[in-house]
């Protein structure tokens, strides 16, 4: 029997699939690291797998007719995709930059969406016998559709787009959350995760602009040619894939994840998941002044910050005091984040050095890298921001005897 099952713009459907579920399985054979992310985001792939079959079983010319003979039952089973996709990208970001990041009951809620989608599925489709569900796809034409079900469509992928800008949000969040326990962020590395969130919004928000375009053409009379717009956005979902594909090969852990927190109205990045009674009486509770003092008299003998990989996490074990204690006291009293609070010691190291005699042969290259800092750029915007000149000015002008430094202190 000759049929032609796929032309040339199904078979890149059929790869992107094929490659989704290649990746998947390779990171549940190969990964065992952080084996939470690597099962959310094999099922995010999952997702990505099951899409393009479902534009390809709808819409594929030959292979459309093919499936409604002989395996009707599959129709509306990948569409549950679209509508789960955005709940698992956003599970695996929360993994990545989390520290033993679990499921909890609240995250369930976004499966609501794929539940409403499952009894629309039913309605619709499902609850009818095998002979009624194959007449009813051999009877269905894209411009048939009602505007109620474009609109469902068009409503889907603004929640997909929306799932995605709530992942680049963790991202800041998290970012903004390094600085409070780590002394150097150059290394934690964001970039695997960005060009997947990234490259999600792409796709998503070509897919909003395409169910625009379908609704202007069927409802509007609009001369839109939506069809080029989805093979567009096919072949751009091929490449971005097969790039995602390529740049996991050299992808590692970033690091171990910061402490999760839940946003909250006080000027600091969050606090962790506990009743709001506990972090408003946190909030007031005063900074005990021993505990400030015994933690700048620690690193003024110590001197903890000339390891280049010192965490809030270290310090407080060194000091024998609760994390939060040691993050609250550094926020409150000293006014600054873990990450400005380690580094002012380290330029006033700096300083030390770039004036005695006996650094006087080392370059500032070196003087940087003995005092903790790992990069230049680090290094010369912290030194400008607290002294009001580069290191090399600041060197020149010791040993002429003119310098000025800016008075910016640690509160004791």
């Amino acid at each position: 029997m000759d049929i032609l099952l796929f032309n040339i713009h199904d078979v890149v459907l059929f790869m992107t699939s094929y490659q989704c579920l290649l990746f998947a399985l390779l990171l549940l054979v190969l990964r065992r690291e952080r084996r939470t992310s690597n099962l959310l985001l094999a099922a995010f792939l999952l997702t990505q797998a099951m899409i393009p079959m479902d534009t390809l079983i709808s819409y594929g010319a030959g292979f459309r007719q093919w499936a409604v003979q002989t395996v009707p039952n599959l129709f509306y089973v990948f569409g549950s995709a679209y509508w789960l996709e955005g709940p698992v990208l956003l599970w695996y970001t929360r993994s990545l930059i989390y520290r033993d990041y679990r499921l909890r009951r609240g995250d369930l809620l976004f499966m609501v969406p794929v539940l409403l989608y499952a009894v629309y599925a039913y309605s619709v489709y499902f609850r009818f016998g095998e002979t009624t569900r194959v007449g009813m796809l051999q009877d269905y034409s894209l411009l048939g559709e009602s505007l109620i079900t474009h609109s469902l469509g068009f409503t889907r992928e603004i929640l997909r787009f929306a799932f995605g800008v709530w992942c680049l949000l963790e991202v800041r969040n998290a970012r903004r959350q390094l600085r409070d326990s780590y002394s150097n962020i150059e290394k934690i590395d964001f970039t695997w995760l960005q060009v997947l969130i990234v490259g999600f919004l792409v796709i998503r928000g070509w897919a909003v602009f395409l169910n625009l375009a379908i609704m202007a053409s069927v409802h509007l009379g609009m001369d839109v040619d939506y069809r080029i717009m989805g093979l567009t956005s096919n072949y751009v979902v091929f490449l971005l894939i097969s790039a995602m594909t390529f740049f996991s090969l050299s992808y590692s852990s970033m690091f171990e994840g910061v402490e999760r927190r839940a946003p909250q109205g006080t000027g600091h990045p969050g606090a962790e998941h506990e009743s709001g009674d506990k972090r408003e009486e946190q909030i007031r509770v005063a900074v005990d002044s021993a505990i400030a003092a015994k933690i700048a008299s620690y690193m003024l003998k110590e001197k903890p910050f000339l390891e280049p990989s010192l965490t809030l996490e270290q310090l407080s074990s060194r000091l024998d005091l609760p994390r939060r204690t040691v993050s609250n006291t550094i926020n409150r009293h000293f006014k600054r984040n873990f990450f400005e609070f380690v580094n002012y010691y380290r330029i006033e190291e700096a300083k030390g050095k770039l004036t005695a005699p006996a650094s006087a042969h080392q370059t500032i290259m070196e003087i940087m890298l003995a005092c903790g800092f790992n990069t230049k750029a680090t290094f010369n915007s912290f030194f400008k921001k607290l002294v009001g000149m580069t290191p090399s000015e600041y060197r020149r002008r010791a040993v002429t005897g003119k310098v000025e430094e800016a008075a910016v202190s640690v509160q004791n």
